[in-house]
């Protein structure tokens, strides 16, 4: 067998060489430098059954070494802490952090991990079911109120730490407005616990419906004046009836703060020129009532020249 001449192909190696000598010598003339870096810590290993009382740090500061070429090209995520949580049991624990715990690229060095310790509160985890309480915001139209407000799933299941599930009374939902509603008012919406530590198991939406009802008391106005509005000033008018009964309704209570004076019954007489007009009340009310007739509904309007 004929032995391997050395020097064969010897233009490929001699290029090889060069490159390689030209890669060593870029990298031998960077400047070795030191940065100091906020990372992610990331929690692996988590133990079946625990959870975490509290919150955890979730960032650390390491210090680490390596060519100026090299930190520059490290990008978010490059650098990650990690903590190995294997082996955890129910109370407060101490992890150690080290340099050997941060996953860096080739050619990056960690020299310091800051804290050198992280404390993590354990608690057994717990499962309970809790109702689900709709919030509702805003005034309806006036004369109504809200009824019954229901909620599709009426419970839901939260899961955390033993103590927190333990001392949670309801599950909150998005606020519905209601807003000048005069119907029912239906609208899907997220659910939650207001303790950071707990979450919503399965359902994480909700269907709340809110009933929308006349108001339960009415009450009747008589012998409001009717007042001549917009008219222009080179006229005069009268109404007849210069007087209406108006009803209205509302909650008990806000009904039952409404004065006569609160509710104003006029015609509006913008545009209108010397002539008679059978002319439609309107009122004025108080937002806490709805009016819900006004008798009589129309009322004859003159209105004439004023003499000079």
């Amino acid at each position: 067998m004929k032995a391997p001449w050395p020097f064969g192909h010897f233009g490929l190696k001699a290029v090889s060489l060069g490159l390689a000598i030209a890669l060593w010598m870029a990298v031998a003339g960077e400047e070795t430098v030191e940065r100091g870096l906020r990372v992610p810590l990331e929690l692996q290993q988590f133990p079946p059954g625990l959870e975490v009382q509290g919150e955890p740090p979730t960032l650390v500061d390491i210090r680490v070494r390596g060519t100026s070429g090299a930190l520059a090209r490290l990008s978010p995520g490059d650098v990650i802490a990690v903590l190995d949580l294997h082996g955890a049991r129910p109370g407060r624990r101490l992890f150690q952090l080290t340099p050997e715990q941060v996953r860096t690229p080739f050619g990056v060095d960690v020299i310091q991990v800051t804290p050198t310790s992280v404390a993590i509160e354990f608690e057994n985890a717990a499962v309970r079911r809790v109702p689900v309480v709709p919030s509702v915001e805003g005034d309806p139209a006036p004369g109504f109120t809200v009824g019954k407000i229901t909620s599709d799933p009426p419970e839901v299941e939260i899961i955390g730490p033993e103590s927190a599930v333990t001392a949670a009374t309801e599950a909150l939902t998005e606020s519905v407005s209601v807003a000048g509603a005069s119907g029912a008012v239906r609208e899907v919406v997220s659910v939650g616990v207001l303790n950071p530590s707990l979450r919503v198991k399965n359902s994480r939406t909700a269907a709340v419906e809110v009933q929308i009802v006349p108001g339960p008391r009415e009450r009747t106005l008589r012998e409001q004046p009717v007042h001549l509005r917009s008219m222009a000033t080179s006229v005069s008018g009268r109404a007849v009836p210069p007087i209406v009964t108006v009803h209205i309704r509302g909650s008990r209570e806000g009904v039952g703060r409404i004065t006569p004076a609160d509710v104003v019954a006029f015609v509006d007489l913008g545009g209108l020129g010397p002539g008679d007009y059978t002319l439609p009340v309107r009122v004025d009310a108080p937002g806490a009532a709805g009016v819900v007739g006004i008798d009589p509904p129309t009322v004859q309007v003159s209105i004439v020249n004023e003499k000079h």
